[in-house]
């Protein structure tokens, strides 16, 4: 774990991206055994299901360490993998290529400072937004489950990895605004703070009975409120290529998308 860290620390700060994302380290803190993992004193792989992380120090670099400890990955996995390049750089884009793995999905990043106003935030009387409760545990995996149905990773929320993501240091109750209508629950906005600086829209989860109301702009604009309060200087989110109608939400709030802050799955033909 200690070699992980460091070589996917050194990797970031390299290449301005993160090598793993949430759930890899979600799985290695908390579910270990599910982990298959190929290392070097240089670079390591793991492996998740079907999903392959794969991260070279930089100082190694151009020597033909990836590929060689990817084909050592293939050789001994069954089925098709994917992987995931943070940042869509050139040299994943180059290795996967050669292995097989054709570009599937693109995942953009988009931006906004929090020193452009905000639209005011009109809530309508029969809706409450308020903070999360215990109580509301249930009804958040349920409106989850409804709302990313064909979502490959967030869909699969269930009440132990609900546990998990919020025993991470970032939880706030406060910041996962729920809206309610009566006794029911309508939609979600979990609000993340990176840092004093970044805050981050981590996600926006609408009951599909619910939908045509308005409410995903409505709780991405409270959640936008809420950070700007802390007083972070900028809030990121991530959101499909290809889903034009949440782009379009999101940029007329607003957020700006620069090509170098895209994500890129590959995955074996």
């Amino acid at each position: 774990m200690d070699d992980i860290t460091r070589i996917a620390e050194a990797a970031e700060e390299t290449d301005g991206a993160a090598p793993l994302d949430e759930g890899t380290w979600l799985a290695l803190r908390n579910h270990p055994d599910q982990v298959r993992s190929w290392d070097r004193d240089a670079a390591f792989s793991l492996v998740i299901g079907d999903e392959l992380s794969l991260v070279v120090h930089p100082d190694s670099r151009g020597r033909g360490v990836g590929g060689e400890l990817l084909d050592e990955v293939l050789a001994s996995t069954e089925g098709p993998l994917s992987a995931w390049s943070h940042g869509d750089h050139p040299a994943a884009a180059a290795l996967a290529s050669s292995r097989g793995f054709d570009r599937v999905r693109e995942l953009w990043v988009m931006r906004r400072p929090s020193s452009r106003p905000l639209p005011h935030l009109d809530v309508r009387p029969e809706i409450t937004v308020r903070g999360y409760h215990p109580t509301d545990a249930d009804e958040v995996i349920r409106v989850n489950a409804a709302a990313f149905a064909h979502h490959p990773e967030q869909g699969a929320m269930d009440a132990t990895n609900l546990a998990e993501r919020m025993a991470e240091p970032w939880f706030d109750p406060a910041g996962l605004l729920l809206a309610v209508e009566g006794d029911r629950l309508l939609g979600f906005h979990w609000t993340k703070q990176h840092s004093p600086e970044l805050g981050e829209v981590y996600v926006v989860g609408i009951d599909p009975t619910a939908q045509g109301r308005g409410l995903g702009k409505l709780l991405t604009l409270a959640g936008l409120h809420h950070l700007v309060g802390l007083g972070v200087e900028e809030i990121l989110l991530y959101v499909e290529s290809n889903n034009a109608p949440a782009i379009a939400v999101y940029s007329g709030l607003g957020f700006t998308h620069a090509d170098a802050d895209t994500h890129v799955m590959y995955r074996q033909a």
